[in-house]
């Protein structure tokens, strides 16, 4: 597995885009979750996003790599850390009231199945909030499309990914999307509808 391989150093490479730009965004994407609500995180990788978890009545992040898993769980003691595959939640339906993602919808094989799984286990008017980097609509989208050739190639990461179209296509209401970096990056803050 890629990540795997990338954990030990995959902090250290993000650094410099968490100061700058990458913790405010996180800030603004965690904001959005309901409070004392049950949460998942599908790839929580290392825990950046631990330091901005609302209060919640119980806090789930899920990870499929187990080496990032190892580096995630000296991060907390509150949030509780479980291996596993987003195309295949192991939990049963309506678990959680909210769900989340940060960066991660990009490195999903078939993010089709990680939708329906989400709406599977998120309860009818739960909220899905994602922050990914996407196509972007302007004339950057065909530089992406060229780089995204290389990103699959080396780090399984599919750079020019339309998030948003793919969340609607698999049935969730889009509340609102905001977009950052001239479109490079979205929020895009979902609804889960049974």
């Amino acid at each position: 597995m890629i990540y795997d391989k990338l954990a030990k150093n995959y902090d250290r490479v993000l650094k410099p885009f968490e100061r700058r730009f990458l913790n405010g965004w996180r800030r603004e994407t965690l904001s959005m979750l309901p409070k004392n609500a049950r949460i998942l995180e599908i790839g929580a990788g290392t825990g950046a996003n631990f330091p901005f978890y609302p209060n919640c009545r119980h806090a789930l992040a899920g990870e499929i790599s187990g080496k990032m898993i190892e580096l995630a769980k000296s991060k907390t003691a509150s949030i509780d850390i479980a291996q596993f595959d987003a195309e295949a939640l192991p939990f049963a339906g309506n678990s959680f009231d909210a769900a989340f993602a940060t960066l991660v919808f990009c490195s999903i094989p078939n993010p089709e199945n990680a939708f329906e799984e989400l709406k599977r286990v998120v309860a009818s008017g739960g909220r899905i909030v994602l922050l990914e980097h996407v196509r972007p609509k302007n004339l950057l989208g065909s530089a992406f499309d060229f780089i995204n050739i290389f990103t699959v190639a080396l780090i399984e990461d599919h750079f020019n990914r339309e998030t948003a179209e793919l969340a609607e296509k698999a049935g969730l209401k889009i509340l609102e999307v905001r977009q950052k970096a001239f479109g490079i990056v979205n929020l895009i803050v979902c609804e889960v509808v049974k």
